[in-house]
């Protein structure tokens, strides 16, 4: 019985120091990952799929895309309701911390007008938009809220994850392309290198998930994590 009840202190004691560190990565990935797509949206060589729709709802409103991307991040997340979703941690501070990073980073980086300088920041983009998917899902405290709606809609429909997830995001591409945001070689780049990169930074920023389960934990593995457009 002493030793169950070591292990258990043991344990209890472990989660608590990686509380501290779950939670640095969750911040620290949610903000570069607004960071990573404001380089994105600074090449104007293409953007990832929802900031896509994002850039296209700025321009049809005069908004800032990092607005943009708040009010549809929760808006999607209304959308958890009748899909059963149950939010995490990570999933609200999703939608703010984001958009917040994007437009913080858009105002303080120049503009990028030679290709010279434009290719790089695409590169730049998009190898630190993988590094920051690796951090905050790593983290364990929830999907994103778009996350969270693929795998929802998954569920309750039955089609495959990947099927929903292409469904969404052509449709998302699709009407952000016709609202005027920008789709070029980086969307196809985006789409072609995120999947390694993401893998290789879940596995460089895995954190062991601790025994039993809160409200603000996400369940199951890291590394089949859907993820973020």
């Amino acid at each position: 019985m002493s030793t169950r009840a070591d292990s258990s202190h043991r344990e209890r004691r472990g989660s608590g120091r990686r509380l501290p560190r779950r939670l640095v990565q969750l911040y620290a990935g949610l903000a570069l990952y607004g960071a990573s797509s404001a380089l994105l949206v600074e090449s104007g060589l293409g953007l990832e799929p929802w900031n896509v729709l994002h850039q296209g709802l700025a321009e049809l409103t005069g908004l800032t895309i990092g607005v943009v991307s708040i009010f549809v991040g929760a808006a999607v997340l209304l959308l958890w309701i009748p899909l059963r979703q149950r939010p995490g941690l990570g999933t609200v501070s999703n939608v703010f911390v984001v958009g917040v990073a994007m437009d913080g980073t858009l105002a303080l980086v120049p503009d990028a007008h030679s290709l010279a300088v434009r290719i790089p920041l695409l590169v730049a983009g998009i190898v630190l938009n993988g590094v920051a998917t690796g951090l905050y899902i790593s983290a364990s405290f929830g999907p994103g809220p778009r996350d969270g709606l693929m795998t929802g809609l998954h569920r309750r429909t039955g089609r495959s994850v990947r099927l929903v997830r292409t469904v969404l995001e052509v449709a998302v591409v699709a009407t952000g392309l016709a609202l005027g945001g920008t789709v070029g070689v980086g969307t196809v780049l985006y789409a072609v290198a995120i999947g390694p990169l993401a893998q290789l930074f879940l596995r460089a920023f895995a954190v062991r998930p601790a025994p039993g389960g809160s409200t603000v934990v996400a369940a199951g593995q890291p590394e089949r994590a859907i993820l973020p457009g």
